[in-house]
């Protein structure tokens, strides 16, 4: 089946009934963000998969009492999103509606599968059941999220299920917010979860005698290097801008086993790969490289990427091939607005506030350097140095402010098509997120781990990085008829390449 074949026609505006007491208001129905509309489009529909892995089976009952509890009261898992018939522009808003939670939940008939099943099979079933999920939709007459509970032991965890979301309904940072909620931390049950959240508030230094006997020499040079930060940041900005502006006209990767081919259709069938690896691993490495986490986890994707593409050209015996000329850039998701927070959100629902924190993001093109390099440590010093420069450019911002221009300009339809292009002139997609760094557990049900991942995007290949406790989940979403047989080995090169140079140290 092709995505042509999958459209999604929005519905007519959909009419709720619910009876109120009499002292009663009638919920109002909310104006949908327009870059949330946006996901409304064909060619731009987008679901997020929350796949957890659990190390024991689920109580059902449970799960569905704390989701009752707690998520429902949020309105945008109790509201349908329907047209405004009062406007013509297709304006989409948020209509409260009483949500039956059995439409919700699907649990599979696993009784014939045996007890004693290998787990390279279960393993399997899991992996083909989420790819499954990516050629359906959920119909719009009902809040657009479900619940999916496998209850088969596999290598990864005991039980396994999937939260499925519209993109729609927020970015991937207010989503686990949201979804966190529900969990308590493993070691106090009654303490909710924490996320690293972005603090905007400022400490004023305290002035003292020295800095007001700062000579004129200090004060100029401090200045002039302000002059030149400033002037760096306009720079990168503008020349990082033009890529953008670029790439969806006319700018397009260099033709690779990850690209998709001239005139290939993607197939609406995804393959979902996820792995688990140490975080105490990737700060070891980050250790040794002086560099953050999410330039290592750059750099291992960089790595990857760098192998593959040798080792398939040599199959086909492409020896002329060069990959210093080869054009590979990876679109990076940047959230552009900090986490309310677990605490902050959980509050907020239990009040019957209003939380709104829906999709606000931009993007970032990075370039990706497909080479062969001796010290694979080097793959992860390529990818700080790429950043290092990225991070001093508004280009996160700017993309994202271009494409509210766009919806002004040429509408949803036109803004999608540019944005959609953007996507599949590039290589792949890359996106992580943080988790809890602690242990938590929902319904007296501990985590394994939690991988999110996406299906819908104009791309056969997108990659996501979370993390949870003291690990680390990449989730790998592919187009089997780009790329058949993904594999995450190239970790375990870079951190034997640092382990090496912490020994050589310490010798």
């Amino acid at each position: 089946m092709e995505r042509d074949e999958n459209k999604m026609v929005l519905m007519e505006p959909v009419r709720t009934t619910k009876k109120l007491d009499e002292n009663e208001e009638e919920p109002e129905a909310l104006l949908m963000s327009p870059t949330s509309r946006m996901f409304h489009e064909p060619n731009y529909n987008v679901y997020t998969l929350a796949i957890m892995g659990w190390k024991i089976p689920l109580n059902v009952d449970a799960m569905k009492a704390e989701i009752q509890g707690k998520l429902l009261k949020h309105p945008r898992f109790s509201s349908l999103q329907a047209v405004d018939e009062s406007d013509d522009s297709r304006k989409m808003k948020w209509v409260p509606t009483t949500v039956n939670i059995d439409d919700h939940i699907t649990v599979p008939d696993l009784k014939s599968i045996p007890n004693n099943m290998d787990s390279h099979l279960a393993d399997k079933l899991v992996e083909e059941y989420i790819s499954n999920l990516s050629t359906t939709t959920i119909d719009m007459s009902k809040p657009l999220w479900d619940l999916h509970i496998l209850n088969v032991k596999t290598s990864h965890a005991d039980a396994t299920c999937i939260f499925r979301f519209h993109h729609s309904l927020g970015d991937g940072v207010s989503l686990i917010s949201l979804l966190l909620s529900c969990f308590r931390k493993t070691s106090d049950p009654t303490s909710l979860p924490t996320l690293l959240v972005s603090s905007s508030s400022s400490s004023k230094g305290k002035s003292n005698l020295s800095n007001n006997r700062r000579s004129i020499r200090s004060l100029i040079w401090q200045c002039l290097v302000k002059l030149w930060w400033c002037i760096r940041l306009l720079f990168n900005t503008i020349i990082d801008v033009l890529l953008f502006v670029a790439t969806a006209l006319f700018l397009k990767d260099s033709q690779s086993p990850f690209t998709v081919p001239q005139g290939f259709k993607l197939s609406t069938r995804l393959r979902f790969i996820y792995r688990t690896i140490s975080l105490d691993d990737i700060k070891f490495i980050k250790n040794s490289t002086n560099s953050t986490v999410n330039d290592v986890i750059l750099g291992i994707t960089q790595a990857a990427l760098s192998r593959y593409i040798h080792r398939r050209y040599e199959i086909e015996g492409k020896r002329k091939f060069s990959p210093q000329k080869m054009r590979c850039r990876a679109n990076v998701v940047v959230n552009l607005r900090p986490a309310l927070g677990v605490q902050t959100v959980a509050e907020m629902i239990e009040k019957n506030a209003i939380v709104i924190q829906g999709n606000c993001f931009g993007f970032v093109i990075i370039p990706l350097s497909i080479s062969q390099l001796d010290n694979p440590l080097d793959y992860v010093l390529k990818a700080k140095t790429t950043m290092d420069r990225k991070k001093h450019s508004l280009e996160s911002r700017c993309t994202f402010y271009f494409s509210q221009l766009l919806i002004k300009l040429f509408g949803f339809e036109g803004a999608t098509t540019l944005a959609a292009r953007v996507l599949s002139q590039t290589t792949l997609i890359f996106s992580n997120v943080a988790g809890p760094p602690e242990e938590v557990s929902c319904s007296g049900h501990p985590l394994t781990f939690l991988a999110p991942t996406c299906y819908g995007q104009p791309t056969g290949l997108m990659v996501h990085g979370c993390s949870y406790a003291k690990k680390l989940t990449f989730a790998v979403a592919v187009d089997e008829g780009i790329i058949p047989d993904p594999n995450l080995e190239s970790f375990r090169l870079i951190k034997e390449a640092a382990l090496s140079k912490w020994r050589t140290k310490v010798d």
